[in-house]
């Protein structure tokens, strides 16, 4: 009896401790979701991709097709948003953040740009993957 008393007593515990690490992995993700969201509108697109994987290995995937590699996916942020103004403020609500594994999460929500040229509004999946102790966003997919 005392053995299944500390067996039941391991698993509460190894539920609440992983519970513990998912909250905290997701508020890491959206902390780094908001320092976006400020870039964003401070027009500083460089800002903005620090939260994505500088690898030429990173996918991002909208309207205009696959792009790879980080430093693409920052020349077609500079094209395509070339002043503030047609930045904007960036605004996201996420929807949902879950684990695929460990180290890795999808998140699902809506993208805001409020701009004087023109509102822009449209849907995101992101990946997230913990990359030497940091939360990047891996793959993106966006439109």
């Amino acid at each position: 009896m005392k053995k299944i008393i500390l067996l039941l007593c391991f698993i509460n515990v190894s539920i609440c401790t992983s519970q513990t690490i998912v909250k905290e992995d997701q508020e890491a993700i959206i902390a780094v979701m908001k320092l976006q969201e400020k870039a964003w509108s401070n027009n500083d697109l460089e800002g903005f991709m620090q939260g994505y994987w500088k690898s030429d290995s990173l996918k991002f995937y909208g309207s205009n097709g696959l792009t790879k590699g980080w430093q693409q996916t920052l020349d077609n942020y500079k094209k395509g948003y070339p002043t503030k103004e047609h930045a904007g403020t960036l605004t996201f609500t996420i929807k949902d953040i879950s684990k695929i594994s460990d180290g890795n999460y999808w998140v699902m929500g809506t993208y805001y740009l409020k701009r004087k040229v023109g509102d822009a509004n449209g849907v995101f999946m992101i990946i997230f993957k913990k990359i030497n102790g940091e939360w990047k966003i891996i793959a993106d997919t966006s439109c």
